[in-house]
């Protein structure tokens, strides 16, 4: 798949009705408008309907990002408490999901926060207006959006199995950062995520892990505390799956 291809995915989103129709800014612009009229009241009580759709736009420019209830409610202008209660209305209509830390007390100073990412990427681009996907590849936003493609990707993939997705992120004081762990099995497995057919040095930062594996010398109350770390991947613009190094590899976006 090109990189053309791969955003004009992007672009369109994973609604089904969105690719059995024409009008893809008609249909999300409807979609927006049911979901602010019926799910938005039956989840909670808005009395500004335009400024929660202020901050569906606003979480929308923000996905892939940390969330910052302050930042939040202070570009959509409320209280950081209505930003929280707003944010988890998101989240419980299945419009973000939000990804949290990876913590282990043989990690230190890791961040707190956790991540947020749209589900449908048409959604977050219709509402943060990027009009084709020419202009979005080319845009500011680019990375984040391929990064919540990913993501999101990754994600549904668990929920369409019947499972909890079982992911975190990793990111430390020293803004060392993992884009997504998968826990399974008893093993951490990294992931990087590159707008890039030839990502170097993406896995850089997977043996801040180190400290968390087993190596045999632990006793038993530290070794309860330990995992394995499975094998790590780079999803990019790879043509092909190839290996990285004998513990890595790189995966093509469009596998996943």
């Amino acid at each position: 798949m090109t990189l053309p291809e791969v955003f004009e995915r992007i672009r369109s989103g994973s609604m089904p009705r969105v690719y059995e129709q024409p009008g893809l800014d008609e249909y999300y612009s409807s979609y927006v408008q049911t979901y602010l009229s019926r799910d938005v009241r039956d989840l909670t009580q808005v009395a500004d309907e335009l400024a929660f759709y202020r901050f569906l736009c606003i979480a929308a420019a923000r996905t892939g990002s940390l969330v910052n209830y302050e930042a939040l409610a202070r570009e959509a202008e409320i209280s950081a408490p209505t930003a929280k209660q707003w944010l988890s209305v998101l989240v419980s209509s299945g419009v973000i999901v939000l990804i949290e830390p990876y913590h282990n007390n043989a990690l230190k100073r890791v961040v707190k926060a956790p991540r947020m990412y749209f589900l449908d990427t048409g959604l977050a681009a219709h509402l943060t207006k990027w009009q084709n996907a020419a202009v979005l590849e080319s845009g500011a936003m680019a990375g984040a959006f391929f990064e919540t493609y990913a993501v999101s990707e990754i994600y549904k993939s668990f929920v369409n199995i019947g499972k909890r997705p079982p992911l975190y992120y990793y990111r430390d004081s020293n803004t060392k950062e993992i884009d997504l762990i998968i826990l399974q099995n008893g093993a951490l497995c990294p992931i990087e995520i590159k707008k890039s057919a030839n990502p170097t040095g993406a896995t850089k930062h997977f043996n801040v892990l180190n400290p968390v594996a087993d190596d045999g010398n632990f006793d038993d109350m530290t070794r309860q505390l330990k995992m394995e770390i499975g094998s790590g991947c780079v999803v990019c613009l790879s043509n092909d799956l190839r290996p990285i190094d004998k513990n890595n590899q790189c995966v093509p976006v469009w596998l996943i």
